[in-house]
Parts: C-alpha cells; sequence; structure tokens
C-alpha cells in the first residue's frame, strides 16, 4: 500500500497543492493554491499559508511559542505567497503580543533556520541557513541574513540590509547597510544588493554620504543626525534612515572605529 500523508479533514487545501507521503497537516490549516509540501512536513493548527509556497521535509510550520507566558491564545503563522521554506526550518505561533508570525512573500528560508514567536519579516528576504531570530523580531523588506546570524529579541533589522554570516545582532541595523565584525558594526552600504534592486547611481550615493556623516564624521547620534538634515536634502531614503535610527529603542549598531 502506498504511504499517505496525514491531513485532517478541516484543513482547507487550495487547488494545485501536492502533499507529499508522510506530510502532517492539522485541522485549523489553511493552505493556497499550487504549493508543495514535502515528506515528514508538520503543518500545526494556525498556519496560513499562501499560493505558490514551498515547504521541504521535516520543516515544523505553526508550534506553539517556546514562551511561558503563551496562555494558549489562538494565533497564527503566516506565509506569503511563492516563498520557500527549507529541510528543518522551525516557525513559531505568535502570542498575544502580536497574535502572529509572518514572513513575507519571495522570501527563502533555508534549512535549519528557526523563527520564534511574534516576528515580522518582509518580502523578498533572504535567511541563509541555520539563522535563528528570538521572539519579537522585525526584519523589513530585501533584507539578508547570512548563515549561523542570531538576531535577539525585539530587534528591528532595516531594509537592504546585510549582516554577515555568525553575527551576533544585539542592537537594531538600519536600512542600506552591510554589518558585519563583533560587536556587530557598520561596514558600508550594501551598494551591490542595492544596485542589483535598482536603485540609482545617485541614490546610492546619497545614502553613502548620509551614513558617512552618521558613522564616520560625527560620534554623537543626535549632532550627526542634525548634520544629516542639514546637507542632505529631503529624499525618501535619507527620511528613512532618519526616521528608523530616531524610533529605534534598542539603539543602532555602531560604526567600525
Amino acid at each position: 500500500m502506498a504511504a499517505e500523508a496525514n491531513i485532517h479533514p478541516g484543513a482547507k487545501i487550495g487547488k494545485g497543492t501536492v502533499v507529499e507521503p508522510f506530510a502532517t497537516i492539522a485541522s485549523d490549516v489553511v493552505i493556497g493554491d499550487n504549493c508543495w509540501i514535502g515528506a515528514n512536513a508538520v503543518i500545526m493548527d494556525g498556519a496560513r499559508i499562501g499560493n505558490g509556497v514551498r515547504i521541504f521535509p521535516g520543516a515544523v510550520i505553526s508550534a506553539i511559542p517556546q514562551d511561558l507566558k503563551f496562555q494558549g491564545e489562538q494565533t497564527t503563522v503566516e506565509i506569503g505567497d511563492n516563498s520557500t521554506i527549507r529541510e528543518f526550518v522551525t516557525i513559531n505561533r505568535g502570542t498575544s503580543d502580536r497574535n502572529t508570525t509572518r514572513i513575507g512573500e519571495n522570501c527563502l528560508v533555508m534549512a535549519y533556520v528557526h523563527v520564534a514567536h511574534d516576528c515580522l519579516v518582509g518580502n523578498h528576504c533572504i535567511l541563509a541557513n541555520n539563522a535563528t531570530l528570538a521572539g519579537h523580531v522585525v526584519i523589513e523588506d530585501y533584507a539578508i541574513l547570512e548563515g549561523f546570524v542570531a538576531v535577539q529579541q525585539f530587534i528591528r533589522i532595516g531594509e537592504h540590509s546585510f549582516i554577515a554570516g555568525t553575527s551576533k545582532v544585539r542592537k537594531d541595523v538600519p536600512p542600506y547597510v552591510r554589518a558585519a565584525r563583533e560587536p556587530l558594526a557598520y561596514s558600508g552600504i550594501n551598494s551591490v544588493g542595492l544596485r542589483r534592486r535598482g536603485f540609482s547611481e545617485d541614490n546610492i550615493g546619497m545614502i553613502e554620504h548620509t551614513y558617512r556623516i552618521i558613522y564616520i564624521q560625527n560620534q554623537n547620534t543626535s549632532k550627526a543626525l542634525d548634520a544629516v538634515k542639514e546637507e542632505i536634502p529631503e529624499n525618501e531614503y535619507r527620511d528613512k534612515i532618519l526616521n528608523f535610527i530616531s524610533d529605534s529603542d534598542k539603539g543602532v549598531i555602531r560604526g567600525n572605529i
């Protein structure tokens, strides 16, 4: 007899979705169209999976949070369209704080990544092998975390940023930067990534000049932000940088001085 998946009759599975043998899908699960669920993947209550998602063998999606404050509240894991979840990834449900843990659209979450409760990961992000997010982390669009990056709880990582492998992220990482070394520090802007995503040379130069003022010309953050406002004309990218740093509760990474 051919092996079959264990799919609860209450689960909602879209058209064209393939569920391989030995996968387990619980009752309170919604999976969109044209997905692929690999053998031995486990999709638990609260999973909300979009269209075209691929979930590889051994992944566990929507297990309850590893948080002693969790009281069994009804929460979810959301995975956006066309994202790929590789082998043995674990993504935990949210708690009453945000009620969900979210992976955006077109993300690549590589093998053995852990995404804890209440994390919000944007679109087009890459989390490389063994990256680990503690609870309540926010990662904005197009960010890339290399292998074995460990992110402390409540950290925010800005859009189009790049964090080098094995880094420990204890402070917020502003948008458009490369971050490396121990302790984690600014090591330039992510110019390669920005060019690949169609940023103009003028905007790349402006972003680089903004961070030169912040991280090289000034040691005091408030004075650096004032200097940026004086020297750099208003621009959506300049303003995103200023707002990100001003709004940071944890403080941002420092320059490599």
